[in-house]
Protein backbone atom coordinates (compact mmCIF):
# COMPACT_ATOMS: atom_id res chain seq x y z
CA UNK A 1 0.00 0.00 0.00
CA UNK A 2 1.43 3.28 -1.07
CA UNK A 3 1.63 6.09 1.51
CA UNK A 4 -0.68 9.01 0.90
CA UNK A 5 0.91 11.65 -1.29
CA UNK A 6 1.44 15.12 0.16
CA UNK A 7 -0.25 18.01 -1.56
CA UNK A 8 1.98 20.02 -3.90
CA UNK A 9 3.00 23.38 -2.48
CA UNK A 10 0.88 26.20 -3.72
CA UNK A 11 2.47 28.96 -5.74
CA UNK A 12 1.08 31.34 -3.13
CA UNK A 13 2.50 29.53 -0.13
CA UNK A 14 4.28 32.17 2.04
CA UNK A 15 8.02 31.69 2.63
CA UNK A 16 9.10 30.20 5.94
CA UNK A 17 8.98 32.71 8.80
CA UNK A 18 12.28 34.17 9.80
CA UNK A 19 13.31 33.80 13.40
CA UNK A 20 12.78 36.59 15.86
CA UNK A 21 16.48 37.46 15.85
CA UNK A 22 17.19 37.16 12.14
CA UNK A 23 18.74 40.65 12.24
CA UNK A 24 21.35 39.60 14.80
CA UNK A 25 23.93 38.22 12.31
CA UNK A 26 23.87 41.54 10.45
CA UNK A 27 24.46 43.47 13.65
CA UNK A 28 27.35 41.19 14.59
CA UNK A 29 28.83 41.55 11.10
CA UNK A 30 28.58 45.34 11.32
CA UNK A 31 30.21 45.46 14.72
CA UNK A 32 32.96 43.16 13.51
CA UNK A 33 33.68 45.50 10.61
CA UNK A 34 33.90 48.49 12.97
CA UNK A 35 36.24 46.62 15.29
CA UNK A 36 38.39 45.54 12.35
CA UNK A 37 38.78 49.11 11.11
CA UNK A 38 39.55 50.35 14.62
CA UNK A 39 42.15 47.61 15.04
CA UNK A 40 43.80 48.63 11.79
CA UNK A 41 43.95 52.20 13.05
CA UNK A 42 45.23 51.25 16.48
CA UNK A 43 48.04 49.24 14.91
CA UNK A 44 48.76 51.67 12.09
CA UNK A 45 52.30 52.23 13.31
CA UNK A 46 53.16 48.69 12.22
CA UNK A 47 52.22 49.51 8.63
CA UNK A 48 53.81 52.95 8.36
CA UNK A 49 57.35 54.10 7.78
CA UNK A 50 57.88 55.17 11.36
CA UNK A 51 60.13 58.09 12.13
CA UNK A 52 60.79 59.00 8.48
CA UNK A 53 59.94 62.07 6.45
CA UNK A 54 60.40 62.76 2.78
CA UNK A 55 62.03 65.87 1.39
CA UNK A 56 60.36 67.92 -1.33
CA UNK A 57 61.79 70.85 -3.25
CA UNK A 58 59.98 74.07 -2.36
CA UNK A 59 61.69 76.98 -4.10
CA UNK A 60 64.91 78.60 -5.37
CA UNK A 61 67.60 76.38 -6.90
CA UNK A 62 66.72 72.74 -7.52
CA UNK A 63 70.37 71.76 -7.87
CA UNK A 64 72.08 73.67 -5.05
CA UNK A 65 73.78 71.45 -2.46
CA UNK A 66 73.05 73.80 0.47
CA UNK A 67 69.55 73.57 1.88
CA UNK A 68 67.20 75.89 3.74
CA UNK A 69 64.67 73.65 5.49
CA UNK A 70 61.09 74.67 6.25
CA UNK A 71 59.86 73.03 9.45
CA UNK A 72 56.06 72.98 9.84
CA UNK A 73 54.37 73.14 13.23
CA UNK A 74 50.69 72.92 12.36
CA UNK A 75 47.64 72.40 14.55
CA UNK A 76 47.29 71.72 18.25
CA UNK A 77 50.53 70.59 19.87
CA UNK A 78 49.66 67.46 21.85
CA UNK A 79 53.18 66.09 22.22
CA UNK A 80 56.72 66.58 21.03
CA UNK A 81 57.12 63.18 19.39
CA UNK A 82 55.03 63.69 16.27
CA UNK A 83 55.73 65.06 12.81
CA UNK A 84 57.49 68.19 14.13
CA UNK A 85 60.08 66.07 15.92
CA UNK A 86 60.61 63.91 12.84
CA UNK A 87 61.41 67.00 10.81
CA UNK A 88 63.86 68.23 13.45
CA UNK A 89 65.53 64.81 13.64
CA UNK A 90 65.90 64.81 9.85
CA UNK A 91 67.64 68.19 9.97
CA UNK A 92 69.92 67.03 12.79
CA UNK A 93 71.23 64.29 10.48
CA UNK A 94 71.50 66.46 7.36
CA UNK A 95 74.67 68.54 7.30
CA UNK A 96 73.59 70.21 4.07
CA UNK A 97 70.89 72.19 5.92
CA UNK A 98 72.32 75.66 6.55
CA UNK A 99 69.24 77.47 7.88
CA UNK A 100 65.73 76.76 9.14
CA UNK A 101 62.45 78.51 8.43
CA UNK A 102 60.05 77.62 11.25
CA UNK A 103 56.53 77.82 9.85
CA UNK A 104 54.06 78.07 12.76
CA UNK A 105 50.32 77.63 12.23
CA UNK A 106 49.19 76.65 15.72
CA UNK A 107 47.04 77.91 18.62
CA UNK A 108 49.40 76.09 21.00
CA UNK A 109 48.82 72.97 23.02
CA UNK A 110 50.15 71.17 26.05
CA UNK A 111 52.95 72.66 28.11
CA UNK A 112 55.06 69.50 27.84
CA UNK A 113 54.58 69.14 24.07
CA UNK A 114 55.41 72.78 23.35
CA UNK A 115 58.47 72.69 25.57
CA UNK A 116 59.78 69.47 24.02
CA UNK A 117 59.59 70.84 20.48
CA UNK A 118 61.25 74.06 21.66
CA UNK A 119 64.00 72.10 23.43
CA UNK A 120 64.77 69.77 20.53
CA UNK A 121 64.86 72.54 17.97
CA UNK A 122 67.00 74.76 20.22
CA UNK A 123 69.45 71.91 20.76
CA UNK A 124 69.95 71.34 17.03
CA UNK A 125 70.23 75.08 16.38
CA UNK A 126 72.91 75.59 19.05
CA UNK A 127 74.87 72.49 18.10
CA UNK A 128 75.00 73.39 14.40
CA UNK A 129 74.85 77.19 14.82
CA UNK A 130 71.91 77.31 12.42
CA UNK A 131 69.99 80.53 11.87
CA UNK A 132 66.24 80.17 12.46
CA UNK A 133 63.68 82.48 10.89
CA UNK A 134 60.06 82.22 12.04
CA UNK A 135 57.13 82.55 9.65
CA UNK A 136 53.77 82.87 11.41
CA UNK A 137 50.61 81.81 9.60
CA UNK A 138 47.06 82.75 10.53
CA UNK A 139 47.72 81.94 14.20
CA UNK A 140 50.88 81.42 16.22
CA UNK A 141 49.63 81.82 19.75
CA UNK A 142 50.53 80.56 23.21
CA UNK A 143 52.42 77.28 22.66
CA UNK A 144 52.80 78.29 19.01
CA UNK A 145 54.58 81.46 20.12
CA UNK A 146 56.57 79.47 22.68
CA UNK A 147 57.96 77.21 19.93
CA UNK A 148 58.83 80.31 17.87
CA UNK A 149 61.26 81.37 20.60
CA UNK A 150 63.69 78.69 19.40
CA UNK A 151 65.15 81.35 17.11
CA UNK A 152 68.40 81.71 19.06
CA UNK A 153 67.66 85.28 20.08
CA UNK A 154 68.77 86.71 16.73
CA UNK A 155 67.51 90.05 15.48
CA UNK A 156 65.03 90.52 12.66
CA UNK A 157 63.98 86.88 12.44
CA UNK A 158 60.26 86.73 13.31
CA UNK A 159 57.81 87.38 10.47
CA UNK A 160 54.05 87.59 10.92
CA UNK A 161 51.56 87.76 8.08
CA UNK A 162 49.26 90.81 8.04
CA UNK A 163 46.32 88.75 9.33
CA UNK A 164 48.30 86.74 11.91
CA UNK A 165 47.06 86.44 15.50
CA UNK A 166 49.81 85.82 18.00
CA UNK A 167 50.72 86.28 21.67
CA UNK A 168 48.38 84.65 24.17
CA UNK A 169 51.34 84.22 26.52
CA UNK A 170 50.00 82.33 29.49
CA UNK A 171 49.03 79.00 31.02
CA UNK A 172 45.62 77.46 31.55
CA UNK A 173 44.36 74.36 33.34
CA UNK A 174 40.79 73.78 32.13
CA UNK A 175 38.27 72.43 34.59
CA UNK A 176 34.56 71.60 34.48
CA UNK A 177 32.41 70.82 37.51
CA UNK A 178 29.55 68.41 36.80
CA UNK A 179 29.01 67.37 40.40
CA UNK A 180 25.86 69.44 40.88
CA UNK A 181 24.36 68.10 37.65
CA UNK A 182 25.09 64.53 38.73
CA UNK A 183 23.44 65.14 42.08
CA UNK A 184 20.14 65.72 40.27
CA UNK A 185 20.36 62.16 38.98
CA UNK A 186 21.35 60.75 42.39
CA UNK A 187 24.85 59.98 41.12
CA UNK A 188 27.73 60.39 43.56
CA UNK A 189 31.47 60.15 42.93
CA UNK A 190 32.61 57.76 45.66
CA UNK A 191 36.14 57.11 44.39
CA UNK A 192 38.72 55.75 46.84
CA UNK A 193 42.03 57.64 46.85
CA UNK A 194 45.28 57.70 48.80
CA UNK A 195 44.80 61.34 49.73
CA UNK A 196 42.38 64.26 49.28
CA UNK A 197 44.51 65.98 46.61
CA UNK A 198 44.63 62.88 44.40
CA UNK A 199 41.26 63.94 42.96
CA UNK A 200 42.27 67.45 42.03
CA UNK A 201 40.36 68.66 38.95
CA UNK A 202 37.92 65.77 39.11
CA UNK A 203 34.78 67.02 37.30
CA UNK A 204 32.48 64.79 39.35
CA UNK A 205 33.72 65.17 42.92
CA UNK A 206 32.05 67.58 45.32
CA UNK A 207 34.42 69.42 47.63
CA UNK A 208 33.94 71.32 50.80
CA UNK A 209 35.13 74.97 50.64
CA UNK A 210 38.29 74.29 52.65
CA UNK A 211 39.48 71.49 50.35
CA UNK A 212 38.51 73.48 47.24
CA UNK A 213 40.65 76.40 48.39
CA UNK A 214 43.54 74.09 49.19
CA UNK A 215 43.36 72.56 45.71
CA UNK A 216 43.23 75.98 44.07
CA UNK A 217 46.39 77.10 45.85
CA UNK A 218 48.26 73.97 44.74
CA UNK A 219 47.10 74.32 41.14
CA UNK A 220 47.85 78.04 41.07
CA UNK A 221 51.41 77.33 42.22
CA UNK A 222 51.82 74.89 39.31
CA UNK A 223 50.46 77.42 36.83
CA UNK A 224 52.65 80.20 38.21
CA UNK A 225 55.77 78.07 37.89
CA UNK A 226 55.01 77.12 34.29
CA UNK A 227 54.08 80.73 33.52
CA UNK A 228 57.46 81.89 34.84
CA UNK A 229 59.13 79.37 32.53
CA UNK A 230 57.15 80.73 29.56
CA UNK A 231 58.30 84.28 30.28
CA UNK A 232 61.92 83.14 30.62
CA UNK A 233 61.70 81.52 27.19
CA UNK A 234 60.25 84.72 25.71
CA UNK A 235 63.06 86.81 27.20
CA UNK A 236 65.64 84.44 25.70
CA UNK A 237 63.99 84.55 22.29
CA UNK A 238 63.35 88.31 22.39
CA UNK A 239 66.43 89.72 24.15
CA UNK A 240 65.38 93.31 23.37
CA UNK A 241 62.44 92.92 25.73
CA UNK A 242 63.27 93.44 29.38
CA UNK A 243 61.34 91.84 32.23
CA UNK A 244 58.86 94.71 32.47
CA UNK A 245 58.17 94.62 28.72
CA UNK A 246 57.53 90.86 28.83
CA UNK A 247 55.22 91.25 31.83
CA UNK A 248 53.27 93.90 29.92
CA UNK A 249 52.46 91.50 27.05
CA UNK A 250 52.22 88.28 29.07
CA UNK A 251 48.58 88.74 30.05
CA UNK A 252 47.09 86.03 27.87
CA UNK A 253 46.02 88.67 25.34
CA UNK A 254 46.01 87.86 21.62
CA UNK A 255 47.60 90.48 19.34
CA UNK A 256 47.27 91.31 15.66
CA UNK A 257 50.46 91.35 13.62
CA UNK A 258 50.80 95.13 13.85
CA UNK A 259 50.11 95.15 17.58
CA UNK A 260 52.64 92.37 18.10
CA UNK A 261 55.23 94.27 16.06
CA UNK A 262 54.67 97.42 18.11
CA UNK A 263 55.04 95.40 21.32
CA UNK A 264 58.26 93.76 20.13
CA UNK A 265 56.85 90.25 19.84
CA UNK A 266 57.54 90.06 16.09
CA UNK A 267 60.01 91.86 13.85
CA UNK A 268 58.41 92.22 10.44
CA UNK A 269 55.12 91.91 8.62
CA UNK A 270 55.72 89.45 5.81
CA UNK A 271 54.94 86.10 4.25
CA UNK A 272 56.71 82.77 4.01
CA UNK A 273 58.79 83.83 1.02
CA UNK A 274 60.05 86.86 2.98
CA UNK A 275 61.14 84.60 5.82
CA UNK A 276 62.87 82.32 3.30
CA UNK A 277 64.78 85.27 1.84
CA UNK A 278 65.93 86.29 5.33
CA UNK A 279 67.05 82.73 6.12
CA UNK A 280 69.04 82.58 2.88
CA UNK A 281 70.69 85.86 3.81
CA UNK A 282 71.59 84.75 7.34
CA UNK A 283 73.06 81.50 6.02
CA UNK A 284 75.35 83.42 3.70
CA UNK A 285 73.71 81.92 0.62
CA UNK A 286 72.08 83.34 -2.48
CA UNK A 287 69.02 82.41 -4.51
CA UNK A 288 71.32 80.49 -6.84
CA UNK A 289 73.15 78.58 -4.09
CA UNK A 290 70.21 77.74 -1.81
CA UNK A 291 67.74 74.90 -2.24
CA UNK A 292 64.62 75.44 -0.14
CA UNK A 293 63.00 72.17 0.94
CA UNK A 294 59.95 71.11 2.87
CA UNK A 295 59.15 67.77 4.49
CA UNK A 296 56.13 65.50 4.18
CA UNK A 297 55.17 62.28 5.86
CA UNK A 298 55.24 59.31 3.46
CA UNK A 299 51.87 57.66 2.85
CA UNK A 300 51.55 54.18 4.26
CA UNK A 301 49.52 51.11 3.36
CA UNK A 302 46.49 52.10 5.41
CA UNK A 303 46.32 55.59 3.92
CA UNK A 304 45.20 54.16 0.59
CA UNK A 305 43.05 51.46 2.17
CA UNK A 306 41.03 53.79 4.39
CA UNK A 307 41.29 56.91 2.28
CA UNK A 308 42.83 59.03 5.05
CA UNK A 309 46.22 59.60 6.57
CA UNK A 310 46.15 57.29 9.58
CA UNK A 311 49.74 58.20 10.37
CA UNK A 312 48.87 61.85 10.77
CA UNK A 313 49.22 63.50 14.14
CA UNK A 314 49.12 66.96 15.57
CA UNK A 315 52.46 68.68 16.13
CA UNK A 316 52.85 69.87 12.61
CA UNK A 317 51.57 67.51 9.96
CA UNK A 318 50.65 69.84 7.09
CA UNK A 319 48.43 67.20 5.54
CA UNK A 320 45.57 68.72 7.51
CA UNK A 321 44.03 65.35 8.42
CA UNK A 322 45.51 64.87 11.86
CA UNK A 323 42.18 64.73 13.68
CA UNK A 324 40.89 61.79 11.67
CA UNK A 325 44.25 60.05 11.89
CA UNK A 326 44.52 60.45 15.63
CA UNK A 327 40.97 59.17 16.08
CA UNK A 328 41.61 56.00 14.11
CA UNK A 329 45.06 55.36 15.54
CA UNK A 330 43.96 55.21 19.16
CA UNK A 331 41.43 53.10 20.91
CA UNK A 332 38.35 54.68 22.43
CA UNK A 333 39.80 54.10 25.90
CA UNK A 334 43.08 55.78 24.97
CA UNK A 335 41.23 58.79 23.63
CA UNK A 336 39.06 58.99 26.75
CA UNK A 337 42.08 58.89 29.05
CA UNK A 338 43.84 61.49 26.89
CA UNK A 339 41.09 64.06 27.20
CA UNK A 340 40.16 63.44 30.83
CA UNK A 341 43.69 63.60 32.20
CA UNK A 342 44.40 66.92 33.94
CA UNK A 343 46.82 68.92 31.82
CA UNK A 344 48.35 72.36 31.72
CA UNK A 345 48.18 74.13 28.38
CA UNK A 346 49.97 76.88 26.51
CA UNK A 347 46.82 77.36 24.46
CA UNK A 348 44.82 80.17 22.90
CA UNK A 349 41.32 78.99 23.77
CA UNK A 350 37.90 80.08 24.95
CA UNK A 351 37.55 77.07 27.29
CA UNK A 352 36.24 77.80 30.77
CA UNK A 353 39.12 77.48 33.19
CA UNK A 354 39.62 76.75 36.85
CA UNK A 355 43.07 78.31 37.07
CA UNK A 356 44.75 80.72 34.65
CA UNK A 357 47.82 82.90 34.59
CA UNK A 358 46.18 85.96 33.08
CA UNK A 359 46.29 88.17 36.15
Amino acid sequence: MNPPSLPAPSAHTPPPRQGRFSWLPWVIAGLSAVVAVASFGANASYFQKAGQVEERWHSLSKDAPSRVAIVDVVGAIMGGSGFARQQIDRIAEDESVKAIVLRVESPGGTVAGSDEIFHRLSTVVKKRDLPVVVSMGSIAASGGYYVAMANGGREDVIFAEPATLTGSIGVIIPHYDFSKALRKFDVTDDSITSGPLKEMLSPTKERDPELAERERKVLQSLVDDMFARFKEVVREGRPKLDEAAVDAVATGQVFTARQAQAAGLVDRIGFLEDAVDRAVELAGLTKDTARVVRYIRPRGVLDGLLGIDVAARSDGDPAGRSVAGATLSRSVLDAFVEWTTPRAWYLCSSWPAMVTSGR
